[in-house]
């Protein structure tokens, strides 16, 4: 039996300036992803339609998602939002002075 472990806070230095995405777990059902942001946004016409549903989480910082329907979620520690497949969305910003830790699961 292999038990992995390890810690969400760890190892978070800003990468030259990028997103980091880490898969924790990956099966045919769900993928449970460590992300960083230090301040991006999608782009103006960039417009997240996934296939699977994404549960998120933020644990660290502040982050605004906006969505194309015109709602707009403004998430602090401890938020969650649950968005379903193919809900268009995109990360409107995340705290510019501060790294953002997201913990998403992506599950059908």
């Amino acid at each position: 039996m292999n038990i992995e472990t390890g810690n969400l806070f760890a190892s978070i230095a800003d990468p030259a300036g990028k997103e980091l995405f880490v898969d924790l777990v990956r099966s045919d059902n769900v993928v449970i992803q460590h992300i960083v942001s230090y301040g991006q946004a999608s782009p103006e016409s960039g417009w997240y339609d996934q296939q699977d549903n994404e549960w998120v989480m933020l644990l660290q910082g502040e982050a605004r998602l906006e969505f194309d329907n015109g709602d707009i979620v403004e998430m602090v520690v401890g938020d969650y939002v649950n968005i379903p497949a193919h809900v268009r969305h995109r990360v409107a910003s995340t705290a510019p002075d501060t790294a953002t830790i997201w913990l998403a699961v992506h599950y059908l």
